[in-house]
């Protein structure tokens, strides 16, 4: 069986993708920065606003349009309030993503099995998928970037081909701006040059100065056209918006300096092996390509550090230094699976019981855990149940037998499988925490505003999983502490608990306001007061 997956690389990558991610991608509930890229999306379709990208009718420039792009023609095609045909481009970049990543292994002279290896490694750490639901645009920015290094390592590397790799990387680079604005080619891109810098060095470069300058200049113009359109088209919001952003990176989410030193935690299953990669004295007289380890080491060590520099800090801003440790973690496992059989020193074998032991106690115990989990609903869930079960149980015994076997490479597959076991059947079973008993979806506030015939606005920015729930545009009429009564005599009003007090206070005199619905899209027993709003009928006295 290994050796049938191993023969097709592509194909198993892909079954795994579609497996892990694809069959149950319209499960998990919509966040916030999901629904702001689906508001986008849908807005473009309904308001063709494809250059001037919008979000409940006002500017939205944050962000350049391309994933959108992607996603509202994945919407026209499918369905534009389909979750499956808006997150599918999304997902389906996590596989470019680990194709490229297959093919930049093997440009660093490691085999097609390594180079294969570390593809499953960048696919099941943690972030990597988990950026689908929090950040989804990140993954279009840095799955570009690393099929633009791609081409471009191959520029610097060889004397061929040099207009190919050169055209074809600028291509692949400004389609990475176009995705998230300059935040790939400062997490990936530099990281890349300073360790390719430090490794192999520039050599010849000055044979290639006319391809470099046509690269700049290509992928400037590809990753900049939009910004410059926009600006010139729309000046004043554009610098508004420009402005915000820009002092966010010094005055928002602030961290120290060391925030992110267990960055190689995101890696998931991965953290321990991702670590031990990292220990540059150990690893690098055990293996045998030390120049390419030392390049992805450098790699990702550089991007750590330059995204630390960075006072505004977030997890998920980790997710471009997963790349390169994906490919330094590679090493690693393949030393293990060379070697593991003939290890003696128990500080060598200790950390591979320890953690794919780890890994197999989880899986047999997951069955335990899900039904004291489930109590009163496990019916509902049984057919998953037994399939999960089955899967996870059956896999924890096996990782348990190769260890024991010293088969490190079958250990290494069924951690892969265990992973894609998980979400294939047991991500129905996570709908057993949407509880909330007081959970009431604004979508219906439109049969309210149908049989009152009335408009409403909203009190305050509306959140955006309220805004992509309610399906329309919620006019915002209270900023800056001033309130802009409509100009109708009946209209609805949608309020957080906070401004009920002074927002009848203002209205009183002239209006009558009554009490119709609450509203409130807490999906889990915790209620945040963000996602729950009371909507008021107001008529004029």
């Amino acid at each position: 069986m290994i050796k049938i997956i191993e023969k097709y690389p592509i194909a198993t990558l892909s079954i795994v993708i579609i497996l892990m991610l694809l069959v149950h991608l319209d499960i998990p509930n919509v966040t916030i920065m999901e629904a702001r890229n689906f508001i986008t999306a849908r807005e473009m379709v309904q308001d063709n606003n494809w250059l001037l990208t919008t979000m409940n009718g006002e500017p939205r420039y944050q962000k350049p349009p391309l994933p959108t792009w992607f996603t509202a023609v994945s919407g026209l095609i499918f369905g534009i309030n389909n979750l499956f045909a808006l997150r599918l481009p999304a997902a389906l970049m996590v596989l470019f993503l680990g194709i490229f990543s297959y093919y930049f292994s093997l440009k660093l002279n490691v085999s097609k099995k390594h180079s294969f290896r570390n593809s499953l490694i960048l696919v099941t750490s943690f972030y990597v998928f988990a950026i689908l639901n929090e950040a989804p645009w990140d993954i279009y920015s840095h799955g570009f970037m690393l099929a633009g290094l791609y081409f471009l390592f191959q520029f610097f590397d060889k004397k061929k081909f040099v207009w190919k790799n050169i055209i074809l990387s600028a291509i692949f680079i400004g389609l990475s701006i176009m995705s998230k604005g300059p935040v790939s080619l400062y997490a990936v891109f530099l990281p890349f040059l300073i360790s390719y810098g430090i490794v192999f060095k520039f050599k010849n470069l000055k044979t290639k100065l006319l391809p470099l300058l046509s690269f700049i200049v290509l992928f400037i113009l590809i990753g900049g056209w939009w910004f410059v359109y926009v600006r010139i088209v729309d000046s004043q919001a554009f610098l508004e918006i420009a402005t915000k952003e820009t002092g966010n990176w010094s005055s928002y989410n602030v961290k120290p300096f060391y925030y992110y030193w267990s960055f190689f935690t995101q890696s998931g299953l991965w953290t321990i092996p991702a670590f031990i990669s990292l220990l540059y004295p150990y690893l690098i007289n055990r293996i045998e390509n030390k120049k390419a380890y030392k390049f992805t080491f450098w790699w990702t060590i550089s991007a750590f550090i330059l995204l630390s520099i960075i006072p505004e800090k977030k997890a998920r801003y980790l997710m471009p230094v997963l790349i390169p440790l994906a490919l330094n973690t590679g090493f690693y496992i393949q030393y293990l699976i060379k070697h593991f059989s003939k290890l003696t020193s128990k500080k060598e074998t200790f950390p591979v019981y320890f953690n794919f032991g780890l890994i197999g106690l989880i899986a047999i115990s997951l069955p335990i855990g899900l039904y004291i989990v489930l109590k009163n609903n496990f019916q509902t869930y049984l057919v998953n149940y037994i399939l999960i079960s089955i899967a996870t149980i059956g896999i924890g015994v096996f990782i348990f037998i190769f260890l024991i076997k010293r088969k490190f490479i079958n250990v290494f597959y069924l951690t892969i499988l265990f992973m894609v076991s998980v979400f294939l059947f047991g991500l129905p079973i996570s709908k057993y925490f949407n509880k909330n008993k007081d959970f009431k979806a604004i979508n219906s506030l439109h049969l309210l505003e149908k049989e009152n015939t009335v408009k409403t606005y909203s009190i305050g920015e509306i959140t955006p999983e309220l805004l992509w729930d309610y399906n329309g545009k919620l006019k915002d009429i209270y900023k800056n502490e001033t309130l802009e009564i409509p100009s109708e005599d009946n209209f609805g009003l949608l309020l957080m608990n906070e401004d009920v007090e002074k927002i009848t206070a203002k209205l009183i005199d002239k209006y009558n306001l009554q009490l119709t619905e609450t509203y409130n899209l807490n999906v889990g027993s915790k209620n945040k007061e963000r996602l729950i709003r009371q909507f008021y009928l107001v008529s004029k006295k």
